[in-house]
């Protein structure tokens, strides 16, 4: 007779063959075909759009800065709380929690966060928008760049095929991490004169890779047990959060230790 954690695994084959058929039908979730238009539009937008704004006068942009920061801390606090209180609700493992197919009321729950978080992760695209018609292309980096791009791939494959699960950690972790980064934007989007109160932007990229440390102990851990959970996808993620924990690590260097060294020389 099969046991519990075979009847899983055989589920889950069934699952990444075919797609989880409570998601499958949800906008932008049916078919790689919109994702892939968004992410290439995206780069049409990082390759073209600095061209175009050469001639142009630099935006300000205030008010919808403001407006569109606000609204991205309301985003990532509305998907917190439901990854959080769902996961609580449904009494979820932080060391190994399979995803619940089913379509009972808290299962359905933690799916639409799931999408949420996916949707909030294409709005999030608008950060590399702004910045290029302020003309801020220095910070339209690779890293920029990459992580906003491959979000789009990442989450959607989750959504698709392992809505909740195990990615309910990586979810949570992430919006509440965005609440305090939309925070200083919407802060750092008012002017000059609130620079003295910016002065914790350093301790916010600590607590990013922070973030980045705890997922890939979370990943890396059901690798080495038997959680009926795909290793494909814990090996993937645990690989992606190793890259962006490097690109987070350069780009601490070079900003908060050796361009201090630099300033004061």
């Amino acid at each position: 007779m099969a046991s519990a954690w075979q009847k899983t695994q055989e589920f889950y084959n069934w699952a990444l063959e075919s797609g989880d058929p409570r998601t499958d039908p949800w906008p932008l979730v049916y078919s790689p075909v919109p994702v892939t238009l968004v992410f290439t539009s995206y780069l049409l937008l990082v390759a073209l759009g600095p061209t175009c704004m050469r001639q142009r006068p630099r935006l300000e942009l205030r008010a919808p800065l403001l407006a569109y920061n606000l609204a991205m801390v309301a985003l990532s606090s509305y998907t917190f709380h439901e990854f959080l209180v769902t996961s609580v609700l449904a009494n979820y493992s932080y060391l190994c929690q399979p995803v619940d197919y089913s379509r009972s009321e808290l299962g359905m729950r933690m799916a639409r966060a799931c999408w949420w978080f996916f949707f909030s992760k294409i709005i999030e695209l608008l950060d590399t928008v702004f910045l290029i018609l302020r003309k801020k292309q220095e910070q339209v980096t690779f890293l920029h760049v990459y992580h906003h791009g491959s979000m789009l791939f990442n989450w959607w494959s989750g959504v698709k095929y392992v809505p909740g699960g195990q990615a309910f950690f990586i979810g949570m972790l992430n919006s509440f991490v965005h609440i305090f980064m939309y925070g200083y934007y919407a802060l750092a989007s008012l002017g000059p004169r609130m620079r003295r109160h910016l002065w914790w932007k350093r301790y916010l990229t600590i607590l990013q890779m922070c973030q980045f440390v705890a997922i890939a102990a979370h990943s890396s851990y059901n690798l080495f047990t038997e959680c009926p959970f795909p290793d494909g996808f814990n090996t993937a993620v645990f690989l992606y959060i190793l890259s962006l924990l490097a690109l987070f690590l350069r780009f601490y260097y070079q900003t908060y230790v050796r361009g201090k060294q630099e300033k004061l020389t």
